[in-house]
């Protein structure tokens, strides 16, 4: 994607550092990070630096590659896993991504794990752009079929799922660039995403970067618009989804789901592969929700009209708060899951099909794409 017209991607390798865009500082500021250490990196994905499912897996492969230039010993490799495996619990792509680096520096010798490490970092990252490319072809289908309902399509997003979320493209955004792109009269309702803002302060960053037509509303004011006719569906991301369908995503996305529902309005969840977890038969009271801190709640930042930002308090001092950062929305009231491999329903027959012909395409060594990897 572009910032300011040049392309960008959300994170990549500079030199022995890698370099990524300071996601707290947007919209007002793109502010880039070079860490040069996991620790850095693992303090990075916690204070939602970078984040999103796909990047998160991403950063934590990058970490890897900066743990091995550190020590590239076995113990080195296990602290490593550890620091960064305990950063954020509800993101799959996380523990994906650990796993792919684990398996493929155990057998190395330690003088060559520092480069194997940035090789698949990097192999991690590509397969991401692609991976995020096929969902949106997949996704615009899906909204070319809502054009019976009028000239302009309305859809509703809530927290951010574009670029940002992800190494470029982003998953439930993809669709929303591929529509734009091929000329389709596309507009999108932003929920703000109380209470970090990640929809008012980033996914309306990015449409704008990219020409999108959008307008940033309330959390609250997406059933007041279903009611209305005025959202044709409602598409979103996943940090992680059970094997029966059940999609674990930014707190408040079971509220749309239950007005999209009662409204008939299709309800999509956009995701890789890679975030399906089929160890988890079902997601309510299965999924890890991470709880953040609650000063999340009780402080807003932003920046004033000098430009210079400010951090203020909207509750009353000795109010308590609870944060938790993500709820799950059942199975039944996703219309489709779209994936690399397709749109599939939201059951076990549907998320197996997907797994099943992700590992058929890793096994005919095919990329997402379905052509050769160089």
């Amino acid at each position: 994607m572009k910032v300011d017209g040049t392309p960008t991607r959300a994170i990549w390798r500079d030199g022995a550092r890698v370099c990524f865009i300071d996601q707290t500082r947007l919209p007002h500021r793109v502010a880039l990070i070079r860490a040069g250490t996991v620790e850095r990196m693992a303090r990075a994905i916690v204070d939602m630096q970078v984040r999103g499912a796909p990047l998160i897996g991403a950063a934590a492969g990058y970490g890897v590659a900066l743990a091995m230039q550190q020590d590239p010993s076995d113990a080195g490799l296990e602290a490593a896993l550890r620091v960064l495996g305990a950063t954020r619990p509800t993101a799959v792509n996380l523990q994906w991504a650990l796993r792919r680096q684990r398996n493929r520096l155990a057998g190395v010798a330690p003088e060559r794990r520092a480069s194997t490490a940035w090789m698949v970092a990097a192999q991690i990252a590509d397969e991401d752009v692609a991976t995020n490319a096929a969902i949106g072809r997949h996704g615009l289908e899906l909204i070319r079929a809502l054009l019976p309902r009028g000239p302009r399509i309305n859809l509703l997003t809530h927290c951010n799922a574009g670029w940002l979320a992800t190494v470029d493209g982003g998953t439930a955004l993809a669709p929303v660039y591929a529509a734009h792109d091929a000329g389709l009269d596309i507009h999108v309702w932003v929920d703000e995403t109380r209470p970090r803002n990640q929809g008012a302060a980033l996914t309306a960053w990015e449409l704008g970067q990219h020409g999108v037509p959008h307008t940033v509303i309330a959390d609250n004011a997406g059933g007041h618009l279903m009611q209305r006719g005025e959202v044709d569906a409602v598409i979103v991301g996943a940090d992680r989804i059970a094997a029966n369908g059940d999609v674990a995503n930014k707190i408040g996305t079971y509220l749309k789901a239950l007005a999209a529902h009662d409204n008939a309005v299709p309800f999509w969840v956009a995701a890789p592969v890679s975030t399906l977890d089929a160890t988890i038969q079902t997601g309510v009271g299965s999924i890890p929700i991470e709880n953040r801190d609650a000063d999340e709640l009780r402080w807003m930042a932003g920046v004033d009209n000098s430009g210079r930002r400010r951090r203020v308090r909207v509750t009353p001092d000795a109010s308590p708060g609870h944060n938790p950062a993500f709820d799950v929305t059942p199975a039944r009231l996703v219309s489709r899951i779209i994936t690399e491999q397709g749109a599939v329903p939201a059951s076990k027959d549907g998320i197996a099909r997907a797994i099943l012909g992700k590992a058929e395409a890793v096994r005919n060594h095919t990329s997402v794409s379905g052509s050769k990897p160089s």
